[in-house]
This record gives structure tokens, sequence and C-alpha cells, in this order.
């Protein structure tokens, strides 16, 4: 807790002595502005106190107020600002704040956690436990009265204040006083001289417990922060400040650091001088790299033993302007709406200084160099100097004139000082974006087209617009309307997506004969609306002119389809109806109608190709298949001879009337019952192809002849269309019986008929089934059955035929295959058909051994005399040939035969063939027939066989037999 100021006991030391120098020393390292706070804990004067305890009192109040002195300078030298403050003293003491305001002039940076100033609270109870608040979240007052600050930030030009207040804790009284900071006057630096002086730094004495209960233990000093300035040049080592210990009259101590920069990495940045506790730099610091060390200074004897608590030494590096600002981007692109305001924000442009942005450094300014292009002003935009912000300045903005401008942005650091701060610049490229300034404007005011009658979807004329606005988009793209001239709404207006023109379309059909010409007025208008404060109107409009051309139009039957009601039966050559058309072509010349039939499906009609007059060529019938629901439909055609001639169809829908023209019939025609009374019941039913009156109920009765009907049979009628036929004898021989039946319907006049009832009588068993089916079925086969038993024989007959096909083409093909060996039929030249590509199993059995080995053959004695072949060899003593291993190497074969065809060329007795040759026989029957009965065109007499001589040994034998003469 501060204390009252006690100024007599200040000067009680003398500068002399070691702790007055110090205190002289630290005096004068402080603004001649600056008065040190008294920080006694007991009231000066203090009454009731004897000599002796007044005595060590002011000892040690001046001990007390000599160290506050001290740190006070160093934190006035750490806050880079001397702090003001006064100090009187009031021996009447009072307890609270001594004044009400109290005025400090501190650095405009401020760091956070950094000391700012001290506050002076009298307290006449040394036991009191104030606790000191401050109004200001931005400071903090700790419990010894010395105000930090909480966070970094840079003071306004204009004073800051706030309130610190003080409460006891027990009595909750409270105590407040106003505290004003002023920002210090731009820094002049010091002189050279004073800026080269080393300080010490002394370990605080080691106070221990006293027996007196006035005794209490010191704290420990609080070393301000060392400021070292960044990118210095030496020469290194650097000194800094002396560390030393009050023992090192008495002791021999060595002094170390520790901390990063020293002993851990970075390390070596910082070195201490162990005899004399010099601490020195040994290069250059980067504030960028590192911003502050935090060292710890230690004092130990020669045996290792601490003598001194370790004390922490804060070094900060002071910022240099060594860096340019950067630009987070070369190129910075914007927009801005044409027709701005002046005031529009437009964009940011945002650079960053590597330098402490709490100096004017880092602190940076933004102008504009340059504007291109220049019109319609050479300062079209401004931009804030302090937060890059680009706003308009001026109006005019017109895309259609200037669509982009590019700016040229300068950053400078040194708060935009352009003597010492450092810059760097970048581009700004503001494209001016497109509102709807321009409405679309008709090229023409009267547009024309024309459209043929009944035509639709068909693109009738185009509406050009011209729009200044930036194509396809919003404001550019134009939306047709039409404001008059088609209430029946035939027409509608498209919009081409590409070339923006206007598409009037029709949309229903249009009748030259009712409407020629439409005169249609049309509106443009862009998609959004203008822009406010544009003077043009909103939309343009124009007329269009369209002409409807006559076509020839097709002819149409009225009404269609048209019905006519008419009774069946008509007789054919009658007239039925009159069926026309109409030619809606009023005005055009052409001769009538034709007409034709085109639909007649039971081609009961015919119509006059002039009037249009129908009728009948047969009679109609209602009961034909042609008709469903009693309609029958035809359909006609009308042409005109226009050009190109046209035509239409219309319907003639006939509704026929039904009349009595169709006897009932019995249903089924078949029926089967025992030979027995009982159970003796066949069901039958009327069917008439007429419909009610000229149906049913129907009668049913047998007829009076032949007289056997009624004696055997009796029929009963149980409903209007349903009858029952039984037998009247106890019994009847079975077999099939023609029962006719008399049916009458209730028409008017009545029609009946006489319908026969085929009854196929058996014996039955107890349950009513026939067991003689084979004899009534052998009475008479049904028409179905007989076509299903001549189908099974047809098959049966075919496969019967194909089975023989097949045994013959099998036989053959065997007789083929056998190797029957006739001298009359053995021809080596014969050509033998398989009828198959591959050559099967059987067309495998050769003696493949003949091939390998020539020499070796069967004996003669073994082989039949009817399969020597004619121009073998005879079995004689000859000269040998070479003969061939049994399995030889295919690389030999030519060798074997070269040596062979050496042997018969020097063979004088050599017959025309090499050796034996011998081939399977192709068989007998062929229908090439024998080489030999092949004549020449000329007898053999008439030919010249001698030069046969000089063709070498092989051909020999043939100049013996053709060359010899008639021998």
């Amino acid at each position: 807790m501060g204390a009252g100021a006690c100024p007599a006991a200040l000067s009680a030391r003398s500068p002399g002595t070691e702790e007055g120098q110090r205190y002289s020393q630290a005096q004068r390292r402080i603004s001649p502005a600056l008065t040190l706070p008294c920080r006694s804990h007991w009231p000066c004067g203090r009454q009731g106190a004897t000599g002796g305890e007044e005595g060590a009192a002011s000892s040690r109040e001046a001990g007390r107020h000599r160290a506050s002195a001290y740190t006070g300078a160093r934190q006035a030298e750490a806050a880079g600002a001397p702090i003001k403050a006064t100090c009187e003293e009031d021996m009447s003491c009072k307890t609270g704040f001594p004044e009400d305001v109290h005025s400090a002039v501190v650095s405009r940076s401020v760091h956070g956690g950094q000391p700012l100033l001290n506050v002076r609270f009298q307290s006449c109870d040394g036991n009191k436990k104030i606790h000191f608040g401050s109004s200001e979240p931005d400071f903090r007052v700790g419990e010894d009265g010395v105000i930090y600050a909480e966070r970094s930030f840079q003071l306004s030009a204009e004073p800051t204040e706030f309130v610190v207040s003080a409460q006891d804790k027990e009595t909750q009284q409270e105590w407040q006083m106003r505290v004003k900071l002023t920002p210090e006057p731009a820094f002049t630096g010091a002189s050279e001289k004073d800026q080269r002086k080393i300080e010490d730094i002394v370990f605080p004495r080691q106070q221990y417990k006293h027996s007196s209960p006035l005794k209490r233990q010191k704290r420990d000093w609080v070393i301000p922060p060392i400021n070292l300035p960044e990118n210095s040049k030496g020469p290194f080592p650097q000194e800094l400040v002396r560390i030393r210990s009050d023992r090192d009259k008495s002791l021999s101590l060595r002094y170390s650091v520790t901390g990063p920069g020293a002993d851990q990495p970075p390390t070596g940045i910082f070195i201490i001088n162990p005899i004399s506790g010099q601490l020195s730099v040994t290069k250059p610091l980067d504030r960028e790299q590192i911003a502050s060390f935090h060292l710890r200074a230690h004092a130990v004897d020669v045996n290792g033993n601490q003598v001194e608590n370790p004390i922490d030494i804060v070094i900060n590096v002071i910022d240099m302007n060594d860096n340019r600002p950067e630009f987070l981007h070369q190129v910075w692109n914007g927009t801005v709406p044409e027709g701005s305001k002046p005031g529009t924000y437009v964009m940011t442009v945002t650079a960053i200084d590597a330098d402490d942005p709490n100096t004017q450094n880092g602190m940076l300014r933004y102008r504009i160099l340059s504007q291109a292009p220049s019109s319609p002003s050479p300062n079209m935009f401004t931009i804030n100097n302090e937060t890059g912000d680009i706003i308009t300045v001026a109006a005019g903005l017109d895309r259609e004139k200037v669509q982009q401008y590019t700016l040229i942005i300068q950053a400078t650091d040194m708060e935009g000082n352009p003597t010492y701060g450092l810059s760097n610049t970048a581009t700004a490229v503001i494209a001016v974006t497109d509102v709807n300034d321009n409405p679309p404007e008709f090229t023409a005011m009267t547009f024309y087209g024309e459209v043929p009658e009944n035509r639709v979807d068909v693109i009738v004329a185009n509406l050009t617009v011209t729009d200044k606005d930036q194509p396809h988009t919003p404001a550019w793209n134009a939306m047709y309307r039409m404001t008059g001239g088609d209430p029946t709404g035939r027409f509608t207006i498209l919009t081409d997506p590409n070339s923006n023109d206007g598409l009037v379309t029709v949309v229903k059909p249009i009748d030259f004969e009712t409407n020629r010409l439409f005169v249609l007025t049309v509106a443009a208008e862009n998609q959004v609306p203008l822009a406010k404060g544009i003077q043009h109107p909103p939309q343009s409009t124009a007329t269009v002119s369209i002409t409807v051309i006559d076509v020839n139009e097709s002819p149409y039957f009225a009404p269609n389809p048209k019905l006519v009601r008419q009774e069946e039966g008509l007789l054919a050559g009658s007239m039925l109806a009159t069926f026309t058309a109409q030619d809606p072509d009023r005005y055009m010349q052409q001769t009538s109608l034709r007409y034709s039939k085109v639909s007649d499906p039971a081609n009961w009609l015919k119509i006059d190709p002039v009037n249009g007059q129908i009728t009948t060529t047969a009679v109609l019938d209602r009961e034909s298949i042609y008709v469903q629901n009693n309609m029958y439909n035809a359909t006609f055609l009308a042409s005109d001879n226009g050009i190109p001639p046209m035509s239409g169809t219309g319907t003639l829908q006939i509704y026929l009337l039904d009349i009595n023209d169709n006897a009932p019939q019995v249903h089924p025609k078949e029926a089967t019952t025992c030979e027995t009374l009982q159970p003796n019941a066949i069901n039958i039913t009327a069917v008439d192809p007429d419909i009610d009156p000229n149906a049913g109920p129907f009668a049913f009765e047998l007829p009076d002849t032949p007289a056997s009907i009624k004696r055997n049979w009796t029929i009963v009628r149980i409903s209007g269309d349903h009858a029952q036929l039984s037998l009247r004898i106890r019994f009847l021989e079975a077999g099939i019986y023609d029962v006719p039946i008399v049916i009458t319907d209730s028409g008017n006049p009545h029609a009946s008929s006489t319908s026969l009832l085929k009854v196929k009588v058996c014996q039955c068993d107890l349950n009513g089934d026939c067991t003689d089916v084979d004899r009534i079925v052998g009475a008479g086969l049904g028409t179905g059955a007989i076509i299903a038993i001549l189908l099974c024989i047809i098959i049966l007959l075919i496969l019967v035929l194909m089975f023989v096909v097949w045994m013959k083409r099998r036989d053959k093909e065997r007789q083929a295959k056998q190797l029957l060996i006739d001298p009359e039929d053995d021809v080596r030249d014969n050509i033998l058909k398989y009828d198959e590509e591959g050559g099967g199993e059987e067309d495998q059995d050769y003696d493949l051994s003949q091939l390998q080995q020539p020499d070796t053959v069967e004996p003669d004695a073994i082989k039949p005399v009817g399969i020597r072949r004619l121009d073998e060899r005879p079995i004689h003593a000859e000269p040998q040939y070479p003969v061939r291993s049994a399995a030889p190497h295919p690389g030999d074969i030519g060798d074997f035969i070269n040596e062979g065809l050496k042997a018969a060329d020097n063979d004088p007795t050599a017959p025309p063939y090499d050796s034996l040759l011998v081939f399977d026989y192709e068989g007998s029957g062929s229908t090439a027939g024998s080489l030999s009965s092949l004549n020449s065109s000329s007898s053999g007499g008439e030919q010249d066989y001698d030069y046969l001589n000089d063709w070498g040994p092989r051909f020999k034998k043939l100049a013996d037999m053709y060359g010899g003469g008639d021998d």
C-alpha cells in the first residue's frame, strides 16, 4: 500500500553512501518532472515511539523509500514516459487518497502487463486490508498500488480518465480518486552518452525474520524490462547491463543467466561475464522473429551455493522500421453499379506490415496514386487512409461509356510519412456493373407480316429492339406483350434469347373469310424495372400489321357424323339419305364438289358423285357381323377442284331397327339320354338373333308327323327360353335319333322353325352315365374326330417314308465305301466322291507302313488273285535299292528319294516305276470307267516314239513298248 510522503527521511541519506549513490543514480535517470512517491507503511513522526524505535523506523522507512524510488525509476523508464506525482507531509494523518485527481504522462503505446504508475493511499492504521479497483477494464490496480495495463493498445490524443477506488475489506469503507493519463509527446531520444551508460541491476537483499513486531519481510524488487533495438550494427558483443549482488564485497560470486536466448534455443544470443556480471548481446536481434526474451539471472558462490534468489530479466526487442507493407493481393477486383451516388462503398484493400503494429513502424496509411481512365472525372474514387475502404466521391459512373476503372493503391507505414515511411503498391480493378438505365426501343414504328389461314405455330413477324445495357442480363432481356388488336388471343409473342427479338406467332387458326387483316399494338420492356431517376419511359410501343392469305380449304360435312334411323330389311336400290358437304372458300371460283365412298364394310351403299344421294345396293340386315349395337358406320369423301385439291370426310351412322326376320333355333344341336324312362330328361334352349319384341318367350312343340315322334317323345316348356325333352315310353333302343322340334317366337307376325335335335340313346348305369359308348360311337363319328384320325394317318405315313429314304441313303454310303477290287474296274485315275468333307474312321484304314518302307510288302502268296495290280513289278532278283529305317528322321526323306532315283537311273532292268506303290482302292462302279477305254485322236501306229530312247533309263520300257515297231 502507498503511504504518506517523508521527504525528511529521504534527505537524511548521505549521497556518499552506496545506497545514496544508487538512489541518486535512479533519480538522475528519471525525468526532472518526476517526484517519487514516499512508500511508508507508517505515518511520519509517529507519536508514542521511543527514540530507538523512531530511529529504526526512520531507517527502515528510508531504505524502503530508496527501494521504491529505484523501482519507480525503472518502471517509469520501462513505460517510456515520465510520471509526475507529488508527495507532501500531512501531520494530521487522514486515511484516504491525498488528492482527488492524479495526473500522469505515459507513453502512447501501452503493452499488456506494463506497469504505468503508482497511486498513493495513506492509511493511518497499518493493519487495514485495502483492496484497489479500477472503473476502466483496460487497467488493473495491484495490491501495492501499481496500475498495470490489461492489454496492448494505443492511447488516443485526448487524455484518458478513469476512477481508482480503495475499499477496506473489514469495514467496507471506500475511497475514490480520479486518474488522468495524458499521452507523451513525440520521443526526442536521449544523448548518445546516456544511451551508452551501463546500468547496474542489484540483487535485492534477503530479509530475515526479526523478533520485533514492527519487522516485516521485504518483497523482491521488480526489475523493469530492458529495451534493445533490433538490427543493431554493434559492435558485438554489446554490453547491456551489469548484474551484481550486495554480498560481492564479502564473497567471491559467480553470475549466470538461463532461458531462451542464453542456454536454451536459440542459444548464445546473450552471454554474461561470470565474474563481473556483465550481460551482453552477441548479434543483431530481429523483433519479427522474437519480440522479447525472458531470462533469469543467478548468483552463486565458488562452491555453487545459491547466494541470492534468481531475478527475472525481460529484454524487449524494440521495433525498427525494416519491413515494407505487403498487400494481401497484388490485384484486387471489385464492382460498383453504374449511376452510384457519391459515398457508395466499392471494396476494401488490405496490406500488412511485419513491424510492430503498435508503433508507427506498423501503422499504415493508404492513398490512390492514379486512376485510369480519368473520365468523366480523374477523382471518381477515394480511399480511407486507415481502413483501405474505397468509395465513390463523384457521380457519373456509366457502364455504357466506361466499363472498368484501374486504380493504383499505395500503402505507406510510419502513418503515411512520405519521408521516413516505407511503401508498396497494388492494383485495384473496379468493374462498373450494369443497371437497367436504358429501356428497349423498337427499331421501327410499324412491323408487317402475313400468314396463311388455318395455320398455327407460324412466326409471322420479327420485332427488333435495341438496348444499350449489357447483353444477356435482366436489364437487357426484353419482354413483349400485346396491348391491343387481338381480343380472341390468336397471337402470342415469344422472345428469342439470342437476338432479343420478339417473335409474333399464331396460336389459333385464322379464317380468311372472317378476318383478312390484324393490326396489333405491342409493347416491349425489360425483365427488371428501370433504375430510379431514369428519365426515359419504361417501355417502347409499336404496331404490327398482319395480313391473312386465303388458301383452298377442305370441304366439310355438316353434321358430321350424320345419324339415320332405318328398319332393317330395306331392299337394294332404295334411297337411304342425302349426305352433302360444304366448301368454306366463298371467295374462290371453283366447281361443285364430288362425292365418293371411302368405307362401307358390308358393301350395302353407294353415293351419287354429284348430289350426294345415298342408295342401298343390298338388303340391310341388323344381324350382320358389321353391325355393332344396332349401328352401321360408312365413311364418304367430298373433294373440290381447287389448287391444290382438297377433300374432307364424313361419317354416316345408320341405326337399324329390328324386324322379325329370323326364326328361333334349338340349342344345343346334339344331346344324350338313356334307354329307360328314368332318368330321362334333356334341357334345350331356343336361340333367336332378333331382339325384343321379336324374340322370346318361345313356344315349343313336337310335329304331328312322323307319328313316332310324339309316340316316343314329349316336350315341356320350363321358362320363356328353355324346355325339357324326355321319353314318353319306358324303353327305347339305343341309337341315334333325329327329333324335330317346332319353336315359335313372340314377334308380330310370329316366326317359327323346325329344328332337328340329334339325340343319342344309350344304356346307362345307376348314375345315369352311358355304358355302351363304343356301339354308339360306331354308329357315327363326328367331323372333328374324322379329321383328327386322318391327320394322324398322314403323319405316320410321312414318318415311314422318311425312314425308308434314310435307310436307302445309308446303304448307298456303305456300298460306296466297300473296297471291292475287281481287275476289270481296277482303274488308278478314277475320282471317288465321298460326300463328306473330312475322312471318318472308315476312311483311315490304310497301311501307312508302305509309305515308310517301300520294300517291305506282303508276300505274293497271301494276296488274293484279284487284288494284285497289273503294274506291280514281278517277283525276281533285282538290284538292291536303299532301304529306309522303320522310323526315319523327317529330315532324310529327301535323301532317301534322291538315292532311290539315282539307283533306278543306273539300273538297265528297272521297270518304269521307282518302287512298289500301294494305294487304297477307290472301289468298283466308278462312273469314270477305265483309262484304257480312252482312245487317242490318232492311232498309235502313226506316232513316232523313237525319241523316248533319248529320255534316259526310266523311259526305256516305254520306248520298247511304243517305239519298237509292230512287235
